[in-house]
């Protein structure tokens, strides 16, 4: 459905006031970002993005929401000494699609659908059939400081070998089993034998559309950012004696997160209508390059500050390489990759003992909940 053209007035008023909405304030015709003061703080500035991404699943996602409510377990269903994980990739429409939906819908912070390649998993019990938690994987940005300074890469480097490389857009568990610590779970999952086998028969031998080059399936690293602030999860994250994710530092505190809430419906319109997009290569299709490009310059356009994009929110930024010499063989100095042989199975094994049943005997709150907490829509 084509949305109308907003004028330029019409479009910068809009933006004033969704920005006035989420703690910007406006001083003297400038924008002046709010501080951070928590996990808290931060949560409440999504809210309205969080609100409108469910807005924008209830139309298909409504209908199924008591059957896909029965995936997610009572707190007294669950059994830890009896939990068995298992892997399930999802499959374009799939009940495991909408599910993997539905429990995005979820998270305190908007989450992306993922870019470019795009693998989706969800982790679901053995034991009970319930549903665990969710993993998301899609292209990575090109630019991102933190892991290139890691990486060692100097610019043709990062065009040469990116495509090994995924990023997680979205990684955790869900209740009650977030409350046994399962997030690690699905975090270390994420680095498993299962994910790599996954990537390299959806991506092996497909050839890319800009670099016109066949992928040989092979995924050297994962990247992730944390959510809000630094993170619990992944932070001193072992499998045995080796740390899994790696903290390499944090975003610049730049993006169009405030943009997500329903106002990028109307940009994309007054920017279709009024702007030329960026030229890049004729493979990539006509239109803008991406989200960021169409914020920034209708932001120029009508006359605000690019400032506004300082949302002031760091976000820590973490590598998860997937074998030995994954810093060499990302360069070009190694070509074989030796791969890390991790199974699901030894994953959940360690997680077990490390985490799951300790947590299980020390705090019993996640017999508790119930599943009618999680339902959306009355």
């Amino acid at each position: 459905m084509n949305l109308e053209v907003p004028s330029r007035e019409e479009l910068r008023l809009l933006v004033e006031r969704n920005l006035k909405k989420q703690g910007f304030i406006i001083s003297e015709g400038s924008l002046i970002a709010p501080r951070n003061h928590g996990k808290d703080d931060i949560r409440k500035r999504h809210s309205l993005a969080v609100r409108h991404k469910i807005d924008q699943g209830e139309k298909s996602l409504r209908r199924y929401e008591t059957k896909l409510l029965d995936y997610i377990a009572n707190g007294n269903e669950i059994r830890p000494d009896g939990i068995r994980p298992r892997i399930v990739e999802v499959m374009p429409d799939s009940e495991e699609e909408l599910l993997f939906r539905y429990a995005s819908l979820h998270w305190s912070i908007p989450l992306s659908s993922g870019y470019g390649r795009r693998l989706r998993f969800v982790v679901m019990d053995e034991s009970n059939g319930n549903l665990i938690g969710v993993i998301g994987l899609g292209d990575p940005v090109f630019g991102l400081r933190a892991r290139d300074e890691w990486t060692g890469w100097n610019h043709e480097q990062r065009r040469e070998r990116l495509r090994y490389v995924m990023d997680a857009f979205v990684l955790g568990a869900v209740p009650p089993y977030s409350m046994l610590l399962c997030g690690k779970l699905i975090a270390l999952l994420a680095t498993s034998n299962e994910v790599r086998r996954a990537f390299k028969r959806k991506y092996g031998k497909r050839q890319s559309v800009i670099a016109e080059r066949e992928h040989d399936g092979r995924l050297a690293m994962i990247t992730t950012t944390s959510a809000l602030g630094r993170s619990s999860i992944y932070n001193r994250l072992r499998f045995h004696k080796d740390y899994v994710y790696q903290s390499v530092g944090v975003t610049s505190a730049w993006g169009e997160i405030y943009f997500s809430n329903g106002l990028y419906g109307p940009l994309t319109a007054y920017a279709e209508a009024n702007l030329q997009p960026t030229a890049k290569q004729s493979a990539w299709g006509n239109g803008f390059r991406n989200r960021r490009e169409v914020v920034r310059k209708c932001l120029q356009d009508i006359g605000l500050p690019e400032s506004v994009l300082q949302h002031r929110i760091e976000r820590e930024v973490f590598v998860v390489p997937l074998a030995k010499n994954t810093q060499a063989f990302l360069r070009g100095d190694n070509q074989r990759l030796l791969s890390f042989d991790r199974s699901s199975d030894s994953l959940f094994a360690w997680f077990r003992e490390r985490w799951l049943l300790p947590r299980s005997v020390r705090d019993d709150r996640f017999r508790q909940w119930e599943r009618e907490k999680w339902r959306l829509w009355e």
